[in-house]
């Protein structure tokens, strides 16, 4: 169920969330699909988790907007892969979008976000992250959008974070040792997994607060940045 983003965010948390990735806006992306090629493999199911943040710099796991998607023409449709999310493209009951539009949805509420943060892009949060941008790039390419809110290259991979933060790669064990509740019969899902890798990435972050306000401090005195936000007197940095 997709849920309905709240009020805006206050100026203090815009300015603390567009100064913490130098403008760029993370959120969650989690593709579940007909196969591991993304030029020919259908795309099955998108979600994007919004990731928030309080006024005291520390993240937290926004809203859940999650979409089925319709087998563009030709494409492949892996038993292997339908065996393991437990999809049926073609269940009579199944509310499946066309690609163009569940991207539309789903970009609509990124930008939603990017104004609320004062951000210039978003970047894809995934546990392994490749994978998804991969995906989601084919999906542009296919649908002939001409405009993404996401880095077209760039992104924030949970299992590098996780396997230097936590010593965990594969994303059930980093939730584990994270302290994130995981259940194995809801994986598999588009926002089941997006929701648990937005926890993590959130969980990693919240855990460097102190060596990123470090760096922060010395990339002020590189003269790179103006003070944090907040500060009396100095204003924040513009993008």
């Amino acid at each position: 169920m997709n849920e309905i983003p709240g009020a805006l965010a206050p100026s203090i948390e815009a300015a603390l969330m567009s100064r913490r990735f130098r403008g760029f806006l993370p959120v969650v992306i989690d593709v579940e699909c007909g196969g591991f090629n993304p030029a020919t493999d259908a795309l099955l199911e998108i979600a994007a988790v919004l990731i928030d943040m309080d006024s005291s710099g520390r993240l937290k796991r926004g809203a859940t907007h999650s979409f089925h998607v319709q087998p563009f023409p030709g494409a492949r449709l892996d038993p292997a892969a339908l065996l393991v999310t437990g999809i049926d493209p073609h269940h009579p009951l199944r509310p499946a979008l066309p690609e163009r539009d569940a991207l539309q949805r789903v970009f609509r509420e990124v930008r939603h976000a990017q104004r609320m943060y004062a951000c210039r892009r978003a970047i894809l949060v995934g546990h392994n992250a490749a994978f998804d941008l991969a995906f989601l790039n084919a999906a542009l390419a296919r649908t002939d959008m001409k405009r993404s809110p996401f880095h077209p290259f760039s992104s924030f991979d949970t299992a590098t974070l996780a396997g230097a933060a936590l010593g965990q790669t594969v994303l059930a064990k980093a939730a584990a040792v994270a302290g994130i509740d995981w259940d194995s019969s809801s994986a598999h899902s588009a926002a089941y997994d997006a929701e648990r890798t937005a926890e993590l990435f959130c969980h990693v972050c919240n855990l460097l607060r102190g060596a990123y306000r470090e760096a922060d401090e010395r990339a002020c005195a590189f003269g790179w940045r103006d003070a944090p936000p907040g500060e009396p007197g100095e204003p924040g940095e513009p993008l």
